[in-house]
């Protein structure tokens, strides 16, 4: 048999043994994909029996079909997109604001021990207060604008990047330090070359953990206080008596939630895959 023969006998084999990997891993998000959405489809399920049956009153508990129904039509009239969207630009803005001023804070507290101990307790102080209970103080400095959305929400995320800031600053392994000094790097050096590369994916892993609780105090602060956003159609669904405006907010509430938990999942994954290869 010649060589070119036996290149296209084994050619296939190759191909499929190339190919293997990427199936097996296809298969296996197809079957996470299918184990979850388990859950959510015996929820909807025995939601749509319970309607049925008229386990509660249709004026309480609305059929998936009518809550499909007042989704499509909010798409269709904007509402929906209008609202979801001054959401995420409250949220935007409160990140930038609360991440920036968290970031700042904690690695003057990481990199300074008389930073540590003069700021660190005030800090620890506030945190212990939760987001909701600043809002009637706020009322009175801010009112009920956009001001007042912004700063509470704005708290809720710079806490987690504060905390992760400074231990990810404090937890820099000493050897990398070492290395530093025997390298006569400069503070900035040492700062942009060690102690960065060393934190950083900590510091996206409490970035993601205060965009989340951005997400959630959003609701709260839009509960009490808004007249627009998707917190506020829960707020509209209860005034109108329509639980189906309600039960679509709560889902698109949820689902935006996984969203965006993973894709910072994603981002945290990629920077730490990115210090492996920072040193």
């Amino acid at each position: 048999m010649s060589t070119i023969e036996t290149q296209l006998e084994n050619e296939p084999t190759w191909q499929w043994t190339s190919l293997s990997p990427y199936l097996r891993q296809t298969g296996a998000w197809i079957a996470r994909l299918v184990l979850a959405l388990v859950l959510p489809a015996v929820v909807l399920a025995v939601w749509q029996h319970a309607f049925q049956k008229q386990w509660l009153p249709e004026q309480i508990l609305p059929s998936p079909a009518l809550v499909w129904q007042t989704t499509r039509e909010l798409i269709d009239t904007h509402e929906l997109q209008d609202n979801l969207l001054i959401s995420l630009k409250r949220v935007g803005w409160s990140v930038l604001v609360g991440g920036s001023i968290g970031l700042l804070l904690g690695f003057v507290i990481g990199l300074s021990r008389v930073a540590h101990k003069f700021i660190y307790p005030t800090f620890n102080l506030i945190a212990q207060f939760p987001v909701i209970g600043w809002i009637p103080l706020l009322m009175i400095f801010l009112g009920i604008d956009e001001g007042l959305k912004i700063a509470a929400i704005s708290l809720a995320v710079f806490v987690p990047v504060l905390v992760a800031t400074y231990r990810s600053v404090l937890s820099v392994p000493a050897h990398l330090l070492e290395v530093s000094r025997v390298y006569a790097f400069s503070p900035w050096q040492t700062f942009r070359r060690v102690i960065l590369p060393s934190a950083l994916p900590n510091i996206v892993s409490g970035l993601r953990q205060g965009i989340m609780q951005a997400w959630l105090s959003l609701v709260f602060a839009e509960l009490l206080a808004s007249s627009e956003g998707i917190g506020y159609l829960i707020v509209w669904g209860r005034q109108l008596i329509q639980p189906d405006i309600i039960f679509m907010a709560v889902i698109v509430i949820g689902i935006v939630g996984f969203v965006l938990d993973h894709i910072l999942g994603w981002v945290e994954r990629f920077f730490s895959q990115w210090q492996r290869s920072a040193f």
